[in-house]
């Protein structure tokens, strides 16, 4: 219920005070973004990393500041209701013209969620859904750039359209060869095109920002011809000897679902306006939450906010329980579902086996490391929420007494609520080992080589997942194999790889017991075999495609090469897509075929002379 009047003179310096928080936040984040063109351009990739690690954690440090600043100029936790209802309407205001408005109000259900205990939240003064809209806002100022730029072939060739959308972008370093490039980028888009005409409408419009990822940066955007839309994404990379190329161009939804994946690092975009962008992306992905995609682009406050807002509608429109999610049971975490919300819910036990020597802050840090890392397309995002108030009657009962048993610690019971202090939120998969218990033949093998690429990805990010049995891994939607079991992560660097010494006897040999020293990051990859390889069908194929995984020595090496500063190319997309494997395929079979002619030439007969 809203105040009468706005009669508390503070009311509109606390909105103002909040306001000057968030913009500086967002000043920050905008500052990080645009400098990741430059570090692109020096092939600075540690420093890519490293920025985009530090931003994941601008913005809690930017709540904490403007919460510290509210408590002290206005004793802000002391505040009335009635206060904090006009310091709401004030904001509200503040917001009318605002390019980011829909991340200011996010920012403002932090800093006070912050400052107040939950039993004051109420839809009153908190931003429970969006109260300004973010349709068809614009930077008008001269010197911005527009979201998108739009190009019309027809006004100029088609692939002199393609090169001046390169140029626009002004990257400081040449190309080895953009007219090749271009060349191998005009060739995919026509053939995506087909035999087609040009409509009144031809058009290519193209995101203003080009998005940086680790070694890449992205040109976005879509051919628009009558009523077809064909989305697009082209990689530029540098070559070995540090010049630019075109890598690739991606078309259509699912390309871009997998370069956008939940399971990849965030993006690094230069943007104004951040709406905008979704909305030009959700038009490209249009089954993709917008929630994934701000998060996808560097806001996963924003992501997370959206998403909770799309789960309590959920909740709202079904009527099946939380039930103790299917597959083998966690040591450390409890998973429990919903089996109508494609989604798990991660709560970390209060106690654990002995085997598990480990702490429920050590657990945090992990998941934290993950949130921070590279994900190279291997690791599941995860969403980490605090004081969740789930409705008691939607609990199967035996997931109330599994959480009061393992979380006595996280769990409140208030009225009709059952509150969870403290869990995670990720998408759900179909667990790996149950995949494999029906899958065919076929099937295994493709599964099995996935889970080896995985590794292997996991492997060329710095990452040991630590426990690689099959039931920590799952299957997605178009057949990824990802990792979501994060207790047992390491740095690969951080680990002693290591071959099992030679017994010394006969008594060593037969012992079932470890007779060798182990270190505490010590890791005998020899030994996996015997937890991962007991169905035949599935040790024949992963022998045959990963059994360098059981050898030290491919560890090792990695690890070596790593703490050396080279940093490993994984690519989020095939390496078919890749022109320069494209043109070697092309040159193989022209040689081939060359070679077949020769020898269906006939022959010269021998001269008598």
């Amino acid at each position: 219920m809203f105040p009468r009047a706005l009669s508390d003179s503070r009311a509109f310096d606390i909105a103002q005070a909040m306001l000057d928080g968030f913009n500086r936040h967002y000043q920050l984040f905008t500052e990080a973004n645009a400098a990741a063109k430059a570090r692109f351009e020096a092939g600075d990739w540690h420093g890519q990393q490293r920025a985009q690690r530090e931003r994941i954690e601008f913005y809690d440090m930017r709540v904490d500041e403007g919460a510290e600043r509210l408590q002290r100029e206005f004793n802000a936790g002391e505040l009335s209701m009635d206060t904090w209802q006009q310091v709401k309407l004030h904001y509200i205001g503040l917001l009318v013209n605002h390019h980011q408005p829909e991340l200011a109000e996010t920012f403002f259900n932090s800093v006070t969620t912050k400052i107040l205990h939950r039993s004051y939240f109420n839809n009153d003064f908190i931003f429970v859904r969006p109260a300004v809209s973010t349709e068809y806002i614009e930077n008008d100022e001269p010197a911005s750039l527009p979201t998108y730029r739009a190009y019309y072939p027809v006004r100029d060739s088609l692939r002199d359209t393609w090169v001046r959308i390169v140029n626009n972008f002004q990257l400081q370093r040449p190309f080895e060869d953009l007219d090749r490039d271009v060349d191998h980028l005009l060739s995919a888009v026509l053939t995506q095109l087909g035999d087609f005409k040009a409509r009144a409408n031809f058009q290519v419009q193209v995101l203003s920002s080009l998005f940086y990822r680790n070694k890449g940066a992205y040109i976005v955007g879509k051919v628009i011809n009558g009523f077809y839309e064909l989305p697009f994404a082209v990689p530029i990379l540098h070559t070995p000897q540090g010049l630019l190329t075109i890598d690739a161009v991606l078309f259509g939804e699912d390309e871009l679902q997998m370069l956008f994946s939940f399971a990849r690092a965030y993006f690094m975009v230069n943007m104004e306006v951040p709406s905008a962008y979704v909305q030009f992306l959700r038009s490209m992905m249009p089954r993709k939450p917008r929630s994934e995609i701000y998060s996808a682009i560097g806001l996963h406050k924003q992501g997370k906010n959206l998403f909770y807002r799309d789960f309590l509608y959920h909740l709202r429109h079904s009527s099946d329980r939380f039930r103790i999610a299917p597959g083998i049971k966690g040591m450390v975490m409890l998973v429990f579902d919903l089996p109508s919300f494609p989604f798990v819910f991660k709560v970390i036990k209060d106690f654990y086996p002995p085997q598990k020597d480990t702490t429920r802050e050590q657990i945090k840090s992990k998941y934290l490391l993950v949130k921070q890392h590279d994900r190279v397309g291997r690791m599941a995002d995860t969403l980490e929420y605090s004081n969740v108030a789930f409705p008691r009657a939607r609990f199967e009962e035996e997931l109330i007494e599994e959480l009061k048993h393992f979380c006595p610690s996280l769990i409140e019971e208030d009225g009709d609520s059952f509150v969870l202090r403290h869990l995670y939120i990720e998408r759900r998969m179909v667990p790996l080992n149950i995949y494999l218990q029906d899958a065919t033949r076929e099937q295994i093998e493709r599964a099995v080589v996935e889970y080896g690429n995985a590794i292997k990805d996991l492997v060329a990010a710095n990452i040991f997942p630590g426990d690689m049995l099959w039931k920590n891994f799952g299957v997605t939607r178009n057949g990824k194999i990802v990792f979501y079991d994060y207790d047992e992560i390491e740095y690969l660097t951080e680990c002693n790889f290591r071959r099992v010494p030679e017994a010394r006897n006969e008594e060593e040999e037969m012992s079932g017991e470890v007779w060798y020293r182990v270190g505490p990051k010590d890791v005998f990859p020899e030994t996996f075999g015997p937890f991962l390889l007991g169905n035949p069908s599935v040790r024949e194929v992963f022998m045959k495609h990963h059994g360098d995984l059981l050898d030290a020595g491919f560890w090792q090496g990695h690890k070596e090469r790593i703490l050396a500063g080279h940093v490993h190319d994984v690519f989020p997309y095939e390496a078919s897509k890749r022109f320069k494997n494209q043109r070697r395929l092309r040159e193989a079979q022209a040689a081939a075929a060359s070679l077949v002619q020769e020898r269906q030439a006939p022959q010269e007969a021998p001269s008598n002379n």
